[in-house]
């Protein structure tokens, strides 16, 4: 089985592709529970670059989890968060 320290390697040195949709910025307030949580999946190498790019994939993937349940009504295609 393969350590997610390999893991991490692997993906961290994968080029990332620019996303091709238009973003904005949205600020959001957390307790420092949250943001050392934050900071951990950071570590990991599997959620972005920082606690903020963390925090959008979580949000994203959500999101995205909700949509698929029907949770959300309906709604515009959600874009993957990969691109």
């Amino acid at each position: 089985m393969l350590s997610a320290a390999y893991l991490a390697g692997i993906l961290a040195s994968m080029a990332r592709v620019k996303n091709s949709v238009d973003t904005i910025q949205l600020t959001v307030s957390t307790t420092p529970q949250v943001r050392d949580l934050l900071d951990q999946l950071v570590k990991t190498g599997l959620y972005g670059k920082n606690p903020a790019e963390a925090a959008e994939r979580l949000i994203a993937d959500s999101l995205r989890s909700m949509h698929l349940k029907g949770e959300l009504g309906s709604l515009k295609t959600i874009p993957d968060s990969s691109g």
